[in-house]
């Protein structure tokens, strides 16, 4: 009985299964080596942290600094506990009704005189 003739498809299939399989191992070699060295990178950076954005990322924050002299105006965003051990007030909105706008305190003096 004789064979029945190879397709086109069943050709390109057998000549193609071993390129295939070569090429798709040096492939996912090389996409490994290139996610190790970004992350590697990224680790050294500093920016491989849980958590935070992307807009965080490159950003650094301020260093903290202990607060010697506030000034109680409109943009003053925390009452620093210096103050509020001064005058016994524990919002901005206190503070400035007693003392006035623009009042400033300084750690170690006396607080301003009320208004």
């Amino acid at each position: 009985m004789p064979r029945p003739a190879a397709t086109l498809d069943d050709i390109v299939k057998a000549a193609m299964e071993g390129v295939v399989k070569r090429t798709s191992a040096a492939i996912t070699k090389t996409i490994a080596d290139m996610v190790a060295a970004r992350l590697e990178a990224e680790i050294k950076k500093g920016l491989g942290k849980a958590g935070r954005g992307r807009a965080a990322a490159g950003r650094s924050a301020r260093p903290r600094a202990e607060l010697t002299r506030w000034l109680a105006d409109r943009r003053a965003r925390r009452v620093p506990t210096f103050v509020i051990e001064q005058t016994g007030l524990k919002t901005k909105k206190a503070i400035v009704a007693k003392y006035g706008e623009n009042a400033g305190f300084e750690k170690g003096k006396p607080a301003p005189k009320a208004k």
